[in-house]
């Protein structure tokens, strides 16, 4: 299994927001995240930040999983932690208030890969020669696509794109998406921020993944094509390659 970890400013904003990394746990298992953070000068980096090294130490002590309903339990029990700790950050902290941040957290073994999410941050998989999405904007125009009010091209251009249903710490309580795939050599995950899926299309995604460069390289490709595609947005990925370490050597 490899995997990589790539983040970048983007072209226009001043800050990066985006926060993420690849984690192994003493079992080999790997924790991969990526999270957006929002809320105003400074909260939102605060946000994906702590998320980030708050789920980083707790998988640090976490022991191998067995089945995928294990890891799908681990992510629930411990995103919700995260959650009430951003949230009583916010509270505390008047420069933070209304802080938050997505989140798409993926456990990979070499059998399965559990994944949560939190926002509009996505994963992706690549498996039997096809991509495809495999968690759901939590947004208000995927909530309009879903119940048939605009369409998926019109949901790409619509004003309020932007606008999340869902966010880690904006709130007490949070709602998290928890799904699991079995996993075969070869696959790919691709977890990711809306800076590169705003401005890649999936096709796009598809043709510099199964690419024959390297994992590092063809991060750097996704992130320079969103950034040739506008670069409005911070861009954050990490690709995990799903591979015998005799072929990956």
């Amino acid at each position: 299994m490899e995997a990589v970890f790539k983040t970048d400013r983007g072209k226009l904003r001043q800050l990066n927001e985006d926060n993420g990394g690849v984690f192994t746990n003493s079992s080999g298992a790997l924790l991969a995240v990526v999270a957006d953070g929002m809320g105003g000068h400074r909260a939102g980096d605060v946000a994906s930040h702590m998320a980030i090294e708050k789920l980083k130490e707790l998988w640090a002590d976490t022991e191998e999983f067995l089945d995928p309903e294990d890891a799908e339990d681990w992510l629930r029990i411990h995103i919700v932690k995260v959650n009430e700790l951003l949230y009583q950050h916010s509270l505390a902290n008047k420069e933070c208030e209304g802080m938050g941040t997505t989140i798409v957290a993926a456990i990979c073994t070499d059998k399965f890969a559990s994944i949560a999410h939190v926002g509009d941050s996505r994963c992706y998989v690549y498996q039997t020669s096809i991509m495809k999405q495999v968690t759901e904007d939590h947004s208000l125009v995927n909530e309009l696509v879903r119940c048939g009010q605009i369409s998926k091209e019109d949901a790409e251009h619509h004003p309020r794109k932007n606008v999340l249903l869902r966010a880690l710490g904006t709130e007490k309580n949070v709602e998290i998406d928890v799904t699991a795939i079995t996993i075969h050599d070869g696959d790919m995950l691709l977890l990711c921020s809306d800076g590169l899926s705003n401005k890649v299309s999936e096709t796009a995604l598809q043709q510099i993944i199964t690419s024959q460069a390297d994992q590092d390289v063809k991060s750097e490709d996704l992130i320079q094509l969103a950034n040739d595609n506008g670069g409005e947005d911070n861009i954050t990925l990490v690709l995990v390659h799903f591979t015998d370490e005799s072929e990956s050597g």
